[in-house]
């Protein structure tokens, strides 16, 4: 496996400590469809959160968040809507979201996480 993939799956692996600590459960990981990829699908009792992972050793080539673009958004709200289609049950009188988690730092154990709830829709 490429570090790159292994760095990926990392910041993977703390974005979904990071939401179980705030009180959120995991409810998918890496769920793919013919319209690609969700990272992560939490939940809590008001909200499902399709989020999106993006984990960088440094900004040199920029901030972890420019690589959610205004098409990678409207990706991810295409794919947020199929998760729903695919568990109408989970999402029962719950809202659904699409946030953004960027982790910079060496190590993705200890790097700096930042959160953003709620990306704007393009």
């Amino acid at each position: 496996m490429a570090a790159k993939d292994d760095l990926g799956r990392a910041g993977e692996e703390r974005a979904a400590t990071y939401f179980r600590d705030q009180g959120y459960a995991i409810l998918s990981r890496n769920w793919r469809c013919d319209g690609g990829e969700i990272d992560l699908v939490v939940g809590s009792a008001d909200d499902i959160a399709i989020v999106e992972v993006k984990t960088r050793r440094s900004e040199a080539f920029g901030h972890p968040f420019e690589a959610v673009d205004s098409r990678k958004r409207t990706r991810l709200w295409r794919l947020a809507v199929a998760w729903a289609a695919a568990h109408r049950d989970a999402v029962q009188g719950r809202r659904l979201r699409v946030d953004a988690v960027a982790l910079t730092g060496s190590d993705p154990r200890t790097a700096r996480l930042e959160h953003i709830v709620d990306v704007e829709v393009p």
